[in-house]
């Protein structure tokens, strides 16, 4: 009788044995893959916001960006730049990485799209450009990644990410169904409706700007918004919802078409 188990586990650990090793291999690549992606991602995400030696503290973060095209034009939240402007301090408007100096390098405001909660830098300075992902190519159930600066200065220049899938791609606002709640900024999101990105993944105040991209391919895919959207999208909800959503990359490549280049 023992030698009848002993010759069952022999066999057993003979076919089961590979299949181990070939997931502990795949594991193993799969880590590999995701180290390397996030890697270069962080080389392109910064930190947008001000620099000025008479503020306390010095530095303040405002939110988060990515370079594209040449590596100079950044990519954020128009309501990033948007409180910067609102108290007059676009003079001061800083990007921060870890690979720019550490006052950040000036910016200025090149496009924007507050429709779409979007706007474009130009910075002084190059960082690698982050690829977009071509339109309709993003589905419900695709995992993707976020890279950011969530609560800003508290955390300081550490870029975090998370991960997550895609689990709806719904439109930014809904007909309510009392009519008295519609407030008038938001019809115009009625009559010209569009999708928004709806992720499983936690956001945090800071990451407004982020890339959020398909960890197959490494392209962005959307960029997080934790203030507009949920402003529309969740209108009729006395309690906010930790819901995540993201603007559609498309809108960026539009508004970067919109920037008529400087003459040399």
């Amino acid at each position: 009788m023992r030698v009848y188990f002993s010759v069952i586990t022999i066999i057993f650990a003979f076919f089961v044995s590979p299949v181990s090793a070939q997931q502990h291999v795949l594991s193993q690549a799969r880590d590999a893959y995701m180290a390397d992606l996030v890697s270069k991602i962080k080389a392109s995400t910064v930190s947008v916001g001000t620099y000025s030696f008479k503020d306390i503290p010095m530095i303040q973060f405002r939110g988060t960006g990515f370079a594209i095209g040449d590596g100079s034009r950044i990519v954020t939240n128009h309501h990033v730049v948007q409180g910067i402007k609102e108290k007059k301090r676009m003079f001061h408007l800083r990007i921060f990485h870890k690979n720019l100096p550490g006052k950040g390098v000036k910016a200025v405001l090149v496009a924007e799209d507050p429709f779409h909660d979007l706007a474009i830098l130009e910075m002084a300075g190059k960082l690698a450009p982050l690829p977009m992902a071509a339109e309709g190519t993003l589905k419900e159930g695709h995992q993707v990644a976020f890279t950011g600066f969530p609560i800003g200065f508290v955390l300081g220049l550490n870029a975090t990410t998370h991960t997550g899938i895609v689990s709806a791609i719904a439109p930014v606002m809904l007909p309510s169904p009392h009519g008295s709640l519609i407030k008038g900024e938001m019809i115009k999101y009625l009559e010209h409706p569009w999708d928004i990105i709806q992720l499983d993944a936690v956001a945090f105040p800071g990451n407004s700007g982020s890339p959020v991209y398909r960890i197959s391919t490494g392209q962005v895919v959307g960029v997080i918004n934790k203030v507009f959207v949920k402003g529309k999208k969740e209108y009729v909800l006395k309690e906010p919802t930790g819901i995540t959503y993201a603007v559609p990359v498309s809108f960026v490549r539009k508004l970067n078409r919109s920037i008529i280049p400087a003459e040399k």
